[in-house]
């Protein structure tokens, strides 16, 4: 009598262990302006690290409405994959043990690849760099911040400005051991108003590559009225705020290139980390 077949168990995807996992609270990650708790995610056998942050623990801030950050972290998540360039883990938004939140993929940051940002002494960046601009270190000395000449970085600098990023941080980047790069914390992104405040303004003014542009036509065509990402989007922010993502993707094919300050809000923000 032969063995029965045995079944290879289903393949489950990221965003299902998310989305339908058990959800165990292990820790809370200190340091955050609102909650953010590390989990773990159990769902059919698979099991993954993942953060967890409810709308109960969000901190009220003047410009953007209360209890909406969540959301807007998975709105950026979904504009990543639109553009196809990956930047933003997994991420969902469900119930936890705390009510509604967004939960993501913990993503473990590679040591061997964590050069993507410095201050320099001198004004002009080393080959490899793009200068950012001349910060304050205290002891009336300043130093020139840089970031690398990385075309994740690049990719990134175009993500940000497309939804309008208020918080990008040094922090918030973590390359990984697979050599892809990811970006995390997108709460304070797709205001209505001009809130674009980071440190990766080394290509302001510069011409945006072919995959670039390629990434927003292909973008601007997914966020048409009654497309799936529209849909999407709508659940997640504002009319007014996906009528200026579509204006802000119009006005990067329009220039061909990335964004420069407006001059009307700060640009880095600081600390940088």
């Amino acid at each position: 009598m032969s063995a029965p077949e045995r079944i290879p168990p289903r393949r489950v995807s990221p965003q299902e262990l998310l989305a339908e996992g058990e959800l165990t609270v292990r820790g809370r990650i200190p340091g955050a302006s609102n909650a953010v708790l590390y989990c773990t995610v159990e769902h059919e056998g698979v099991s993954a690290a993942c953060v967890y942050k409810p709308v109960a623990g969000e901190r009220p801030l003047w410009d953007f409405p209360d209890g909406t950050l969540a959301q807007r972290e998975v709105a950026a998540y979904e504009l990543s994959e639109a553009m196809g360039w990956g930047l933003i883990p997994p991420t969902v938004l469900r119930d936890g043990p705390y009510g509604e939140g967004m939960c993501q993929l913990w993503i473990e940051a590679s040591a061997e690849d964590s050069a993507l940002l410095a201050l320099v002494d001198g004004e002009e960046p080393e080959p490899g760099w793009k200068a950012v601009g001349l910060a304050d270190v205290g002891e009336e000395r300043t130093a020139l911040l840089v970031h690398a000449d990385d075309e994740r970085l690049r990719r990134l600098a175009v993500l940000d400005a497309v939804i309008n990023n208020g918080d990008r941080k040094g922090g918030h980047l973590l390359p990984a051991a697979d050599g892809r790069l990811y970006a995390i914390d997108h709460g304070v992104t797709f205001n209505a108003d001009d809130k674009l405040r980071t440190l990766l303004w080394g290509w302001a003014g510069e011409p945006l590559t072919d995959e670039a542009m390629e990434a927003l036509r292909r973008l601007s065509a997914n966020l048409a009225d009654g497309s799936p990402l529209a849909e999407r989007l709508a659940e997640l922010i504002t009319a007014e705020e996906i009528a200026a993502l579509r204006a802000r993707v119009a006005e990067l094919l329009r220039t061909g290139r990335h964004r420069e300050p407006s001059g009307q809000w700060p640009a880095i923000p600081w600390p940088p980390v």
